[in-house]
């Protein structure tokens, strides 16, 4: 056990990676990946430490990297985003070349064994989430926060595979009253994320990132249905010379939030200080309004789920892909994310370049 960022955290390293995983809250950051010639560590840490604000709930005052949330977003009883995302994990073990750990929650009544995984040559997370003990429809997610902090406005690129529905949240995300700030027009239909509709008239390229400094937004997509030739749902973060993406199913994870906080927020912690992340977070939720919402089905008419049945006699697996990957010059945004062979993926970006990756895409791809 470590001491990273003010918070206890296991490790585990490897020639390809050193990795953190806060014992509270499960929260993955950070993550130092070895390429060669140079170490990037995509993954945000916020600019606080959690004894600052140990009223909080550790959702934010441990906020870093990813974690899971079971439910995602709010309850009625239970901190948000779960105990999953609060309470202390258990490790189970450690082979170095993988950590697992366990939460028993009260909240939702799951068990639950996070498993994080690498492989020889393969800068990626392999990540295992087993749920069992569950009863009931619950809302889901992994919540990666990606760093754009460290480029300048809109050098960064965001890309997603083919969606069939995306909108920005409908509601108010922000409020003025607390100090927050969004620009996005509530509710607008996304056909392309590089004119999101602002309230103020005009649109946003989201695909551009940071955006200019001062705005909390939230938007999502829900991914096409996976064919022979795409069998995964993809999302990418091209950073400095290099990528970060994620490999999903989209029958597991239909969805896609897009968490754009950018200094929005001036209340504490935040202070206005949490700019330029970006969560890039797969779900089965609805937005994040909570599991109350979520039950609600509100988007079934766009073919969208936002809970999944759970029974207590039936435990569901679910597993994703986080990955990076050096990237030439000019390599421009990742327009797609396809298999090459069994055990590579092929990038290729908007400017025509191609990058082959190893990684075994298998992982995110359910048994006939």
């Amino acid at each position: 056990m470590r001491t990273v960022n003010g918070e206890p955290s296991f490790h585990l390293g490897t020639p390809e990676l050193d990795l953190h995983l806060t014992a509270r809250g499960g929260h993955m950051a950070p993550v130092v990946f070895h390429l060669a010639g140079r170490d990037v560590s995509p993954y945000s840490l916020s600019p606080w430490e959690p004894a600052e604000y140990p009223e909080l709930p550790p959702l934010l005052s441990v906020l870093r990297g990813d974690f899971l949330c079971f439910p995602f977003g709010g309850q009625e009883v239970g901190p948000p985003h779960g105990e999953t995302a609060n309470a202390e994990w258990m490790r189970l073990e450690s082979d170095g070349r993988s950590l697992r750990c366990r939460i028993d929650t009260t909240d939702s009544g799951a068990g639950v064994v996070k498993t994080l995984e690498t492989r020889e040559g393969h800068h990626a997370v392999y990540f295992t989430h087993e749920i069992s003990g569950a009863e009931g429809e619950f809302s889901y997610g992994n919540h990666p926060v990606i760093d754009f902090s460290n480029l300048a406005e809109g050098e960064g690129r965001v890309t997603t595979s083919a969606f069939h529905w995306a909108s920005v949240y409908p509601g108010a995300f922000s409020n003025p009253a607390e100090g927050e700030t969004q620009v996005f027009e509530k509710g607008a239909v996304i056909t392309d994320l590089s004119a999101v509709a602002l309230a103020a008239g005009g649109t946003l390229d989201l695909t551009h990132y940071p955006t200019p400094v001062g705005h909390e937004d939230l938007v999502m997509v829900a991914h096409q249905p996976v064919t022979d030739e795409q069998p995964f749902a993809w999302s990418a973060a091209v950073l400095d010379g290099y990528v970060w993406f994620s490999l999903k199913n989209p029958v597991d994870f239909p969805s896609t939030i897009l968490w754009i906080s950018n200094g929005g927020r001036t209340a504490a912690p935040w202070l206005g200080r949490h700019r330029g992340r970006m969560g890039i977070e797969d779900v089965c939720s609805h937005f994040a309004d909570g599991v109350v919402e979520s039950r609600r089905g509100l988007l079934e008419k766009h073919g969208v789920a936002t809970t999944r049945t759970f029974r207590k006699d039936a435990p569901v697996t679910l597993r994703n892909i986080h990955a990076v990957a050096a990237l030439p010059d000019g390599f421009g945004a990742v327009g797609r994310i396809v298999p090459a062979g069994e055990d590579a993926v092929k990038l290729i970006g908007t400017s025509g370049g191609e990058i082959v990756v190893p990684l075994h895409w298998r992982h995110v791809v359910r048994p006939a």
